[in-house]
């Protein structure tokens, strides 16, 4: 298993990414979308398809935390469907995301924040590079160009939205914990969960391994 980072700058150095993004009161925003992106790949994550040739390649949004090994996936995986993915029902209540930002609402949302992209099916062939940078977002996040019957259906347990799913889980059943609305990295979190710590910790795993890397010579 091979983890890429989805760099934005990378992107559009090899061709990939060329639609137009700005700043707009610190914010990134999209002026083909005319809404502002929480993150960097909130339209990246559709370039997946155009960075590898073949095969099953899975994107997740940062704010997720694995608590069972993403291999088990792979026994999920079903070839007739050109992705599959975790299918939502947005709730009408949920009018900010994290860090305060307002909340759209469009078709299939939040299904593409864990996707299993089946690289060799024909249908994913008519997502073309001017689509990925001439649509507006909602239109990508809907996966418009699929139909329902070409999207597989994964289990809740592999994107559990933490405060957000419709419905509730055993916290031992949840394989995939994603903090849509925020999470112990934000200074003053109020929606404590039992995961908080698991998270903190491997963050602070992490940020070692960071600082040892930046201490060791080229």
């Amino acid at each position: 298993m091979q983890i890429q980072p989805l760099v934005l700058k990378e992107l559009e150095a090899q061709g990939i990414m060329k639609r137009p993004m700005v700043v707009r009161d610190g914010k990134l925003w999209c002026p083909i979308s005319e809404a502002p992106m929480a993150t960097e790949f909130a339209i990246s994550r559709f370039a997946v398809p155009f960075m590898r040739q073949g095969g099953w390649a899975m994107f997740c949004d940062c704010d997720v935390l694995f608590l069972k090994d993403p291999v088990r996936l792979l026994d999920l995986v079903d070839p007739s469907y050109a992705i599959m993915a975790v299918k939502h029902q947005q709730r009408e209540s949920e009018a900010v995301k994290m860090d305060g930002q307002t909340q759209t609402f469009y078709r299939r949302k939040n299904w593409s924040s864990v996707v299993l992209w089946n690289l060799d099916h024909p249908s994913n062939k008519r997502l073309t590079n001017e689509m990925l940078n001439t649509w507006p977002g909602r239109d990508l996040h809907a996966f418009k160009w699929l139909e329902d019957h070409e999207i597989g259906e994964l289990p809740l347990a592999w994107n559990y939205l933490v405060g957000a799913s419709a419905s509730e889980l055993d916290p031992a059943d949840v394989s995939l914990a994603h903090y849509t609305l925020g999470g112990p990295w934000f200074a003053g979190w109020s929606g404590a969960t039992q995961w908080d710590e698991l998270w903190s910790r491997e963050e602070s795993i992490l940020r070692a391994f960071e600082e040892q890397a930046v201490q060791i010579p080229p």
